[in-house]
């Protein structure tokens, strides 16, 4: 199965202006990201797609491949995820190049480990599945099954649609999961022809929550800088 590895990173951020090359214990935020991905043994190739010169040569620095620089279109506040990924497939299929799965890499979570993205593609590849994605357990206070919405008239309606009582204890609660966001695995049909990072079998692959941060503000630097040291002492440089 050829799978090609797609790190994501555009120039402009706002919580953290230019996050994704802020520093995080003497490196670029993104080469975490790249050193997992690079560690990687299912992926056949990973490049870095980007708008942006100067993320582009911290990836080349990072040995990321960097074979062309993104659409400025593609690079806006709200563009999504899928867009960017399909843009990478069309680049190397109009070269004669094809892969059967894509694996989006965000270079927001830097305590992803080449471990997961080989597991998340052995789980994806095994179970013919037409996505995988990274999960966390929901809270059960957070379950859908005790979760109200308020209707216009003020009244409370389970969010999943029960006519009758919630569980009364969190044990009866069914398990209930979130998108992590760290690895997403698509089927490249799924992806091109059916517009989706998800399609219809969707699987997902349990992360341990202290190796799961999504840089968005500073706190969230600081917070990963913590689980870095604690993970590997030495790896702050000078």
């Amino acid at each position: 199965m050829r799978v090609l590895g797609v790190v994501t990173a555009r120039g402009g951020s706002k919580g953290i202006p230019r996050k994704n090359i802020a520093s995080l214990l003497g490196r670029p935020l993104l080469a975490y990201t790249a050193e997992a991905a690079l560690a990687a043994r299912r992926l056949t190739r990973v490049i870095l797609s980007t708008d942006d010169e100067e993320i582009a040569g911290a990836g080349r620095a990072c040995g990321l491949e960097v074979p062309f620089l993104r659409p400025v279109e593609l690079a806006a506040d709200d563009t999504p995820s899928l867009p960017v990924v399909q843009h990478a497939v069309v680049w190397f299929e109009e070269r004669d190049e094809r892969f059967d799965a894509v694996c989006l890499l965000q270079p927001t979570h830097p305590l992803r480990k080449a471990e997961t993205i080989d597991a998340c593609l052995a789980l994806f590849e095994r179970e013919a599945a037409d996505a995988v994605v990274t999960m966390l357990p929901v809270p059960c206070h957070y379950n859908p099954y005790w979760v109200y919405f308020r209707s216009e008239d003020g009244s409370l309606r389970l969010s999943a649609g029960e006519d009758e009582a919630p569980p009364p204890r969190r044990q009866d609660l069914p398990a209930a999961f979130h998108r992590e966001g760290s690895v997403y695995v698509t089927r490249r049909d799924v992806l091109m022809e059916g517009n989706s990072l998800y399609g219809r079998r969707l699987l997902g692959y349990a992360v341990d929550a202290t190796e799961s941060v999504n840089i968005d503000c500073p706190e969230d630097l600081a917070r990963a800088a913590r689980l870095l040291r604690a993970r590997a002492p030495l790896c702050e440089t000078a």
